[in-house]
């Protein structure tokens, strides 16, 4: 992971604390601080999983901002769906397999809210994917969850880790499912007036 070089200053904030989302931002090369917001989330009742995520993006990018913010910060929320339920992240390994063996063989939507803090206000969008898994064996669903790395992982997966093997197809853009809707970045930043490819470094 590459924040700010120590001889350039930062361009923006990105309040998560999520290795994926700073990764995805290395490979556009943006300068950036990171600053985790520290929020409760939780999903209100009646809310769809998709207005969940973009009203959790929204809260997190406001409460890094404040009401006046020297640069534009940049949050995000993923939600992973299937019949209408959404699944967090696993508490214990049991869990993990419980969420794997409910996604196996079928489709799941994955929304990805993103929201932009800058002086002119705060922009939000939010963008879907569906993902369909392989049938999963018990060997292999125990295989994975021995790996660790669904621990952490909404639903209980990483699509661009050892988790690709349980994946069968992605509709939609792949970096939806893995936390951050880079072809939509241009229209969250139009949204405050700012152009996203001044961001851009070589």
């Amino acid at each position: 992971m590459t924040e700010v070089p120590s001889d350039a200053a930062a361009s923006l904030i990105l309040a998560s604390g999520s290795p994926r989302r700073r990764e995805l931002l290395d490979l556009l090369g943006i300068f950036y601080r990171a600053q985790p917001a520290d929020i409760e989330e939780q999903r209100h009742e009646g809310e769809s999983p998709a207005a969940y995520a973009v009203r959790a993006a929204r809260e997190k990018a406001l409460a890094v901002a404040g009401p006046r913010p020297a640069l534009p910060v940049l949050a995000a929320d993923t939600v992973v769906e299937i019949d209408g339920d959404v699944l967090g992240k696993p508490g214990s390994t049991q869990e993990a397999k419980r969420m794997l063996r409910r996604l196996s063989g079928v489709t799941h939507a994955v929304h990805t809210g993103m929201a932009l803090a800058a002086t002119a206000g705060c922009s939000s969008l939010v963008d879907t994917a569906s993902v369909r898994f392989q049938t999963l064996t018990d060997d292999i669903i125990a295989w994975y969850v021995a790996t660790g790395e669904p621990m952490d992982k909404a639903g209980a997966y990483a699509v661009q880790g050892a988790g690709g093997l349980l994946v069968d197809r992605v509709e939609g853009s792949p970096h939806t499912v893995i936390g951050l809707a880079l072809h939509r970045l241009p229209e969250l930043f139009a949204g405050v007036g700012l152009d996203f490819r001044r961001f851009l470094r070589p």
